[in-house]
């Protein structure tokens, strides 16, 4: 009987965080000394951030969808299950290592390292400290990384579009379809779910389970993350458009 337990458990292994830490740990340095190796010398930390970040947006995404449909409906103070545990130590490791890298070669991005930081704390939290809420968190984690391999292309093409015409050819090809797959998920779909998952929470129906402070400090991450990304894109597209004016002129001319 031991031994059939035993087995059991062995087949049933479910990786964890330190395993998963390693895993992109890995990804990051065959990316930096081998995929990248002969880029300059920003080129190559960003390309190689952008790589794990390929790794980790469609796994994530489609670990969270299955964690989330494989289960009963839940709600939003929900205890956790041990498949949305595995994810959101999966998007943890995930984070843990493109903020080391942004310490060690990047900084003085602020702006990527308070977003760093600040989505740890809604992943460790909702894990660690509260183990309910990881439903709503993995809707979100979906609608984030779902845009990954757009958005992970086409930084790489607009990193490599002034020494290589491909990638130019590339950028100027998929920017506007990215801008608008983007624009549709985190300035439509991103705040409805996020005006659903609040006014959940301030009906009370989760002050028995998750403190005020922590789901008031989710929401709030949230919330700015999403008004972050409706700004960035915004500037995106004006960018394009001041291109495509430019591009016309040229050809009038």
């Amino acid at each position: 009987m031991e031994d059939v337990q035993m087995n059991y458990h062995y087949y049933c292994y479910t990786p964890t965080l330190q395993t998963f830490f390693m895993t992109f740990l890995l990804v990051y340095l065959l990316a930096y000394f081998l995929l990248f190796r002969d880029w300059g010398p920003r080129a190559r930390p960003f390309a190689s951030s952008c790589f794990i970040s390929l790794a980790h947006g469609t796994p994530a995404t489609l670990l969270a969808v299955c964690a989330i449909y494989t289960e009963p409906p839940r709600s939003f103070a929900s205890a956790n299950t041990a498949a949305q545990s595995t994810v959101l130590e999966f998007s943890t490791a995930y984070f843990l290592i493109d903020l080391l890298h942004y310490l060690v070669f990047f900084p003085h991005d602020t702006l990527f390292i308070i977003h760093h930081v600040v989505t740890l704390f809604v992943l460790l939290t909702c894990r660690y400290m509260v183990s309910r809420g990881a439903y709503g968190i993995l809707v979100l984690l979906v609608l984030a990384e779902i845009t990954s391999p757009c958005q992970n292309s086409w930084s790489i093409a607009k990193a490599r579009r002034d020494v290589a015409p491909a990638a130019n050819k590339y950028y100027r090809f998929l920017s506007p379809r990215f801008y608008a797959f983007y624009s549709v998920v985190r300035g439509i779909l991103a705040p409805i779910f996020v005006y659903d998952l609040v006014a959940f929470y301030a009906s009370g129906l989760a002050e028995d389970s998750i403190p005020r402070w922590v789901w008031l400090s989710w929401v709030v991450v949230m919330g700015s993350g999403i008004l972050v990304s409706i700004i960035w894109v915004l500037n995106n597209w004006k960018q394009w458009y001041r291109e495509r004016s430019s591009d016309a002129e040229k050809k009038a001319s």
